[in-house]
């Protein structure tokens, strides 16, 4: 079983069709984070990648992460409900709903415009290089996850 392509525009498009069924009244239907938190915490895999803003962990911490995490977060498999969240995805503080929002539609459109080649072997923040599948993997696995969370 192979995840939809983030890559192709109209995976993308749809992706974003349901970030915009997000609305600040939203409810989750299982975990924690408010419909504010959800776009700032799905961000973050976007700022790893895009901005230089989080601290990479030391080559110990990310080869434990490699052994124990990796294959979960870029493999095929959905994550189940209530997953356990890494420290630097956990978002504590208020964040501007519609601020947040528009971020990951503009990270997610620019994925998609980069495209796949752009990411084949490229390095990961806390996972070291990957190839544009478990990048998609990753990527999607993610959005779906808290897009389903939230019933889009």
């Amino acid at each position: 079983m192979s995840l939809p392509n983030i890559f192709y525009k109209e995976v993308s498009d749809k992706i974003i069709e349901r970030i915009n069924y997000l609305n600040a009244e939203s409810k989750p239907q299982w975990g924690t984070m408010s419909v504010a938190q959800i776009p700032a915490h799905c961000n973050v895999s976007y700022e790893m990648i895009y901005e230089n803003i989080h601290p990479k962990p030391n080559a110990f911490l990310k080869f434990i992460l490699k052994i124990l995490v990796k294959n979960k977060v870029v493999g095929e498999l959905p994550y189940p409900h209530n997953s356990k969240t890494a420290p630097q995805f956990i978002i504590k503080e208020t964040k501007n709903f519609e601020a947040e929002k528009q971020r990951l539609i503009d990270y997610s459109n620019k994925t998609q415009q980069l495209g796949e080649n752009y990411f084949d072997n490229k390095e990961f923040h806390l996972f070291g290089k990957l190839n544009k599948i478990k990048w998609n993997n990753m990527l999607y696995k993610h959005l779906q996850h808290h897009l389903s969370q939230f019933g889009v």
